[in-house]
């Protein structure tokens, strides 16, 4: 006889997990279906286990540049092997800490692969036997992952994707990244930092295309002046793998070919969904180019099936399918939980220099018919990134000039990653530039950069 729950959620990343506790704190009868790990990705595989990494590379270029503090490290050394050790470890402490959580909210977890096999009817199948799951609702949190080139398939050896990327076999010498979002830019930042030869491969005229262009520009010049070799508006042509390395031939923007020999290569160029052999089709549920389909309160046209994050559209973030999460529990509850409004989700990239964003960029505001009252301010202004010895980076921020609505804000430099969220909240809130005036910023800190941005932005700036 089938287990019977009133919610099953399938896939237990970050959007998975909270949606099943925030179900459960409900107090609805849960169940969550996971085939390999439970956080998913996010905590296994990708956000957490890379800012181990990240972390690691930046203590490591700090110590490199001890003489800048007034120090001195000698002998100075990286072991790549620890460094992973180390972010597995964070990684195992994390899934330990989910699974604690599923039983602490008393959500069942069925281990396995699960496929909908009709409205409110979920298998699992594990080492060959198969269990029958109805509920009232099931919510689809498969994820995603990454895109293969055609012509340069991952082999774990000297094609990676970041999965690979982050349990290197060996360090290598001579790298190259293949696409600048996030995940190929933070990796590039990380084994630049650790002492690898790094060149990355964009086919937009900018790197970080999705930021605004200011930072585009301002984080192109900090990694060529780390060392790294940037190419945009260009694009791989090939690549041949052999035991000692990979050959490859890329188009720059000039038109011409050049080939060039690296030690590895990460292909970091999208994403794609989980949605094979889950039973979409079966049940009718609508997709485009690969991704459900959903409303505002992530329904899909199926009655009783809901999707959130990855699987869904964009932004592909983890924040993003948490809050989603949360929305389809408690619309399955009953509550009547505000719709997810993408412009209100920041976005953070943990390269050297972090980046931050949430909103419309300069040129997006201006193309959606805004006219705009733009501020920025830079770090050399700041006295606690002049004394961190960070005074490299900026803060811009972009205003309705009619009503003075925080249309966006974007950051580069230290510790804009958690200096975001005050904007966010901000946009949440429908602020105007007046309330963000009106606030008492603490001294010293970076955060005060914010504040001169806004001010800026209305020719008020105090210290430039």
């Amino acid at each position: 006889m089938a287990d019977t729950y009133d919610v099953i959620v399938l896939g237990s990343g970050p959007g998975g997990y909270v949606a099943a506790i925030r179900a459960a704190q409900l107090g609805l009868k849960t169940a969550i279906v996971e085939r390999e790990n439970l956080g998913g990705i996010c905590l296994n595989w990708g956000c957490i286990p890379t800012k181990a990494l990240l972390r690691s590379a930046e203590i490591f270029h700090y110590m490199q540049h001890a003489g800048d503090y007034g120090l001195a490290a000698e002998k100075i050394s990286a072991d790549i092997a620890a460094v992973v050790k180390r972010s597995r470890g964070v990684a195992k402490q994390l899934n330990q800490g989910v699974t604690h959580l599923m039983k602490k909210n008393k959500i069942t977890v069925h281990m396995g692969d699960g496929k909908l096999v009709a409205k409110g009817k979920l298998s699992v199948t594990k080492d060959g036997k198969t269990e029958e799951l109805t509920a009232k609702n099931i919510i689809v949190a498969t994820g995603a992952r990454a895109r293969d080139l055609p012509f340069a398939k991952a082999d774990g050896k000297r094609v990676w994707t970041y999965r690979h990327a982050m349990t290197p076999s060996e360090m290598p010498t001579k790298l190259l990244v293949i696409g600048s979002g996030a995940i190929g830019i933070e990796f590039a930042s990380f084994y630049n930092d650790m002492g690898a030869e790094v060149t990355v491969v964009e086919m937009m005229d900018r790197i970080v295309p999705v930021e605004d262009k200011d930072v585009s520009a301002f984080l192109e010049k900090a990694l060529t002046k780390q060392g790294m070799k940037i190419m945009t508006g260009a694009g791989v042509e090939k690549i041949d793998v052999s035991d000692k390395g990979v050959k490859a031939a890329i188009k720059g923007k000039d038109g011409k070919v050049v080939e060039g020999d690296y030690s590895h290569v990460i292909v970091a160029v999208g994403i794609v969904p989980n949605t094979e052999n889950i039973g979409l089709e079966e049940l009718g549920i609508k997709s485009e180019r690969g991704h459900i389909v959903t409303d505002a309160m992530c329904k899909t046209n199926v009655e009783g099936i809901w999707a959130i994050g990855d699987v869904t559209a964009p932004p592909w973030l983890a924040h993003k399918a948490s809050h989603e999460g949360v929305i389809a529990a408690e619309a399955i509850a009953g509550k009547h939980p505000h719709a997810m409004d993408v412009r209100n989700i920041p976005g953070c990239t943990y390269c050297h220099p972090q980046i931050a964003s949430v909103g419309l960029t300069e040129a997006k505001a201006k193309e959606a018919g805004y006219e705009v009252k733009v501020g920025m301010f830079p770090f050399i202004g700041n006295g606690k990134a002049i004394a961190l010895g960070e005074a490299e980076g900026f803060t811009k921020t972009v205003f309705d000039a009619e009503t003075g609505e925080l249309l966006g804000a974007h950051m580069i430099g230290a510790e804009v990653t958690e200096m975001i969220q005050g904007y966010t909240i901000g946009k949440t809130l429908e602020t105007t530039e007046a309330e963000l005036m009106e606030t008492v910023f603490p001294h010293p800190t970076i955060s005060e950069s914010m504040h001169e941005s806004v001010l800026a932005a209305y020719g008020r700036a105090l210290h430039i």
